[in-house]
């Protein structure tokens, strides 16, 4: 498959169209160590059964020498079956996502750095989650005793590729499904053939005789590794879009409680996109069970609700999570003229349990006015039957422009608290950023807030005033914990503030021609600067200091140099014997 690996907002027509020579591939794979470039994409490979004693049981994991602890064998295998609320019948796909228990991590797994350092926030790869992608069967089977053939196929990834492995896996599951292990051997051994993702490339995938392509013509196009398509996932919430959007800003804890784990974990999913493109980092569980072995912590009533999304299919969580302050009831799909039925905004006193009618049931109040032009444009598409990937890209960009407009004005603040570029000097300390002051941001707003950048009318300065997200924009002194306790890690806010230290590194140990500043330099301003390069070298050889090897015997390199011009009683001082 020929799949797109963004480092930023997806343009159009992209693509490097990288494809990799076999013969090349297969003198690499030899040399590589087992099931490298298999774990570049993939954590494991299993398959969940339902057993009439044991339950859902884990019938395979492939490879079979990856380590998973009993904890979370028995999540994936409750996660990989929809609950008996669902009733779903043939085949379903749908995501799930859960904590890792610390287990020993197998031997072929590399390093993320490198990949993560140049792939954007979104798609980097989860440090303490495995997300777990599904296709589960359940067909009438006379000869099973329980009357039905229920199987799950799921891959378990620390990418979140979901485009990408749920195109896999509706070619591989249907396959498997006839042929079982054997199918499912080869398919790993062709994953691990794959090169390893690389922001930016296009790479071609083969698996099962079909290779993925976005060259036409080709069996299989993907032009996203990630994106869902929006509009499908938004539209019985349509209307309060914007809603949504703005708690998932503020880090609320939000209940999703769906008909079915598809509907749950693609609804969360899209919740958690739309942010873009900056990284929701709250906690999300596309898809929750009361068998999940954090259920407990996460339905507690001794503490405030937790900043996490929950997707659930159990009216059950209904009553259980009555004081959680957002909960969005989705129902089946029911047409209301070109559109389904848009739920309602409802009160949370109006929660019942078990027979709770579709709403979003909330007393929070949109800071921004609802925006009737996109709805229109929305419906009109629908009326003149546009492509529904028009219409998501539609919706897209207007989330993408709501998210730029709230975060350009932090980033121009951010920017007015750094040195000036003049001040940074290889010979003096780093000069202090001025403190991060809420009232002068917040004054800021009048002449440079989001209304310069975006028409949607509303109480912008509220938004920045709610308590969750003022506590983390405003609680903090310096550059470096502004927002640290914000529910969202800001792609581009504090871009000025990570580039005057790099300046400084930059000027003090790479473009630093040292001989020509020596030239017209007393020696006590070159003992002054050796002094402090040393004290440098000394804090970053302590690991206290992010600095590369070659910059460390860079820097010894000018010490030692500087030291050689001096006379030599004063090298005598400063190296003595």
């Amino acid at each position: 498959m020929e799949v797109p690996l963004g480092t930023g907002p997806r343009q159009a027509g992209g693509g490097l169209g990288t494809t990799r020579s076999t013969s090349s591939g297969r003198a690499a794979r030899a040399s590589a160590i087992p099931w490298a470039r298999f774990s570049a994409w993939l954590e494991c490979v299993c398959v969940v059964t339902f057993d009439l004693e044991l339950g859902q049981a884990l019938e395979l994991v492939y490879p079979s020498d990856f380590q998973l602890t009993d904890k979370e064998k028995s999540s994936i295998c409750y996660l990989s079956f929809p609950d008996s609320h669902s009733g779903c019948l043939g085949d379903t796909q749908f995501s799930f996502r859960m904590r890792q228990c610390g287990g020993q991590r197998s031997l072929w797994h590399g390093d993320d750095r490198p990949y993560n350092s140049k792939a954007p926030l979104a798609l980097q790869r989860e440090p303490a989650h495995y997300l777990g992608y599904v296709y589960f069967r359940q067909v009438k089977d006379s000869s099973v005793k329980r009357g039905y053939f229920q199987k799950s196929l799921v891959l378990v990834s620390r990418l979140p590729f979901v485009r990408l492995f749920q195109s896999l896996l509706s070619l591989i599951a249907p396959e498997y499904f006839e042929k079982l292990a054997p199918c499912l051997e080869a398919v790993c051994n062709e994953i691990d053939q794959w090169p390893a993702p690389v922001p930016g490339q296009t790479l071609s995938l083969p698996v099962m005789g079909i290779v993925f392509q976005n060259l036409l013509p080709a069996p299989v196009v993907l032009t996203s590794v990630h994106e869902l398509d929006l509009f499908r996932c938004f539209r019985p919430v349509l209307t309060h879009v914007q809603t949504l959007w703005e708690l998932m800003l503020l880090g609320e804890p939000l209940v999703v409680l769906a008909p079915s784990p598809d509907v749950s974990s693609e609804l969360v999913l899209a919740l958690t996109s739309c942010l873009q493109p900056l990284k929701f980092c709250c906690d999300f569980r596309p898809y929750f069970t009361i068998h999940d072995s954090e259920f407990k912590e996460l339905t507690t009533r001794t503490q405030a609700p937790p900043n996490v999304v929950l997707g659930v299919t159990n009216p059950f969580f209904i009553k259980t999570l009555q004081h959680w302050p957002h909960v969005l009831r989705i129902g089946e799909p029911k047409m209301s003229g070109d559109l389904p039925k848009q739920v309602k905004l409802k009160k949370p006193s109006r929660l019942k349990t078990l027979d709770t009618k579709p709403g979003l049931y909330t007393s929070y109040t949109a800071h921004l006015h609802r925006d009737k032009a996109l709805l229109k444009r929305l419906l009109k598409g629908v009326q003149k039957k546009r492509p529904w990937d028009v219409l998501s890209a539609l919706l897209r960009q207007h989330l993408l422009e709501l998210t730029q407009s709230f975060i350009i004005p932090l980033e121009h603040y951010m920017a007015s608290l750094m040195p000036l570029q003049k001040s940074i000097t290889p010979w003096k300390s780093p000069p202090q950023i001025c403190p991060f002051r809420q009232d002068d941001f917040l004054r800021s707003l009048e002449h440079a807030g989001p209304q310069l950048t975006c028409i949607l009318k509303g109480d912008w300065l509220g938004l920045y005033r709610w308590e969750p997200l003022g506590t983390g924009c405003c609680g903090c002194p310096t550059y470096t914990g502004a927002f640290s306790s914000l529910p969202i890690s800001m792609v581009g806010i504090g871009s000025d503030t990570k580039r005057w230290p790099r300046s400084w590194k930059l000027c003090t140990w790479k473009l630093f021609n040292i001989e020509a500043w020596m030239k017209d330099k007393s020696e006590v301003e070159v003992v002054d600067l050796v002094l402090k390069l040393r004290e440098k070298l000394v804090r970053a050889q302590g690991h206290q200091l992010p600095v590369k090897e070659v910059t460390l015997q860079r820097a010894q390199l000018y010490i030692d140099t500087a030291i050689g011009s001096l006379p030599k009683d004063l090298q005598a001082v400063l190296c003595p014997p």
